[in-house]
């Protein structure tokens, strides 16, 4: 057998480390949330954990701060499209005029069958982890949803969940769904506090 050269070695052990620890955002780590004994502490502190998922770009860019999405790392969506009334862009301009039913990874187009932005309720860009939670959990900004509803949009909506199947070569959300997904619920079943100066 020949050894492998130790950049080789190194780089594997990498990949197998930020798998695990991608891989502890959620069900994993919400016992570990259980050793805050205040409750409030606790509740803000996952959120604070679900924040990593809520802040990465992957849901940051279809939660825009006024009618233009972004895409990327953030920078403004090209060509440069509208909100439009729905959400699913203007009369001339769908969403779904570019954006298919799945991702369309030679074009680098992703997709998915609702393709649209949320709603100017719920921006969070340049918002304050803080603000982000209030307006998640208000339902005069959320769409008029309950904590329950919530928990089930972030942990079984597919337009959710393509932000860890994002196709080309576009960074996934940390974690999984199903663990973002278990934070939320943790979240929301220990009072739903929102954390401060974040």
């Amino acid at each position: 057998m020949r050894p492998r050269p130790s950049g080789v070695l190194a780089a594997a052990a990498a990949a197998v480390a930020l798998a695990a620890l991608t891989a502890s955002i959620g069900r994993a780590q919400t016992s570990a949330f259980a050793r805050i004994g205040d409750t409030t502490a606790r509740s803000a502190a996952l959120f604070t954990e679900a924040g990593k998922v809520l802040q990465h770009p992957r849901c940051l860019n279809c939660h825009p701060d006024g009618d233009r999405p972004s895409q990327g790392i953030g920078y403004p969506h090209q060509p440069p499209v509208q909100r439009g009334d729905d959400g699913f862009g203007t009369t001339a301009m769908r969403c779904s005029t570019c954006h298919p039913a799945a991702n369309f990874d030679p074009g680098r187009v992703p997709g998915h069958p609702k393709w649209h932005l949320a709603p100017a309720s719920m921006a969070w860009q340049r918002r304050a982890l803080g603000e982000i939670c209030e307006q998640v959990k208000d339902p005069a900004r959320n769409g008029g949803h309950s904590l329950d509803q919530i928990v089930e949009h972030m942990t079984n909506d597919t337009l959710v969940g393509w932000a860890w199947t994002p196709g080309a070569d576009r960074e996934p959300a940390p974690g999984t769904q199903a663990g973002f997904g278990a934070l939320i619920k943790a979240w929301a079943d220990s009072g739903a506090a929102c954390p401060v100066g974040r």
